[in-house]
């Protein structure tokens, strides 16, 4: 069976593959746990100097959470715990003790844009595109952790365009947004990936720590959004989301 991810070191930088391109990398819980697990790996291994996410297959990075993960989200609870686990994991990862950089091929979406929105660098192919298309698929939110780090990184305006319009925009704009700092041929990503990552790998490590110690102490604390995981995961119009996106239809929205 073929793994769901993938992790190696090359010399001093870890290198972790989001691997299901027949599903344009959606992720599976399993696959979040093990970017996690990923994250530890590089805390405790002190020969790595910088970590470079990416997705197989050139056509997704990662196509957010597999849809069928939702369907285990039978009660309130359910769904706080669901935003529990995926912060946890979110977290680790914008704390991570390297620098961390996500090399983009095509679909960043849903949970792959917010993995890739808590990297220190992002780096993307000319053909990637990027967006939360929530409001015309399922109907659900995000986490307010999740709008926090967006609006730390775009600012709040560009965040509403992305979500109320729910478009998906290409690496162009997403680099005139702030979102992504460099575009790359599609076929020279993984090159640069790995020359930019050698690159910070080979400076001052306290300084790039404190750097992002810094910049995770500026942003303010924010209440936590339960009422609002429930209000969306609950709602008749996120089941009917759900079933519209697996039966490939549009979706009739009720606002309850």
């Amino acid at each position: 069976m073929t793994a769901i991810t993938l992790f190696e070191k090359r010399g001093d930088i870890a290198h972790f593959v989001f691997n299901r391109p027949q599903a344009r990398n959606a992720l599976t819980f399993e696959m979040y746990e093990h970017l996690y697990e990923a994250t530890l790996r590089v805390n405790e291994d002190k020969a790595v100097k910088a970590l470079v996410i990416s997705g197989a297959g050139g056509k997704a990075f990662a196509a957010g959470t597999d849809i069928a993960e939702f369907r285990a989200l039978n009660s309130d609870q359910d769904c706080i715990d669901y935003e529990i686990k995926i912060e946890r994991i979110l977290s680790a990862l914008e704390r991570c003790r390297v620098p961390t950089l996500a090399a983009i091929a095509g679909a960043c979406t849903g949970g792959g844009a917010a993995i890739a929105a808590c990297c220190d660098l992002r780096l993307a192919g000319s053909d990637a595109k990027f967006g939360f298309p929530i409001a015309r698929t399922l109907g659900n939110c995000l986490s307010v952790a999740n709008y926090g780090r967006l609006v730390h990184l775009i600012g709040a305006a560009r965040v509403k365009d992305l979500i109320f319009t729910a478009r998906l925009i290409d690496a162009e704009e997403a680099k005139i947004f702030g979102f992504v700092g460099e575009i790359v041929a599609p076929d020279a990503l993984m090159t640069r990936a790995e020359e930019l990552a050698k690159t910070v790998a080979g400076h001052a490590p306290l300084t790039l720590a404190a750097t992002k110690q810094a910049l995770l102490r500026l942003r303010p604390p924010m209440e936590t959004g339960e009422d609002l995981v429930v209000m969306c995961y609950r709602s008749k119009d996120f089941q009917e989301g759900m079933e519209a996106f697996l039966a490939k239809r549009p979706p009739i929205w009720r606002g309850e």
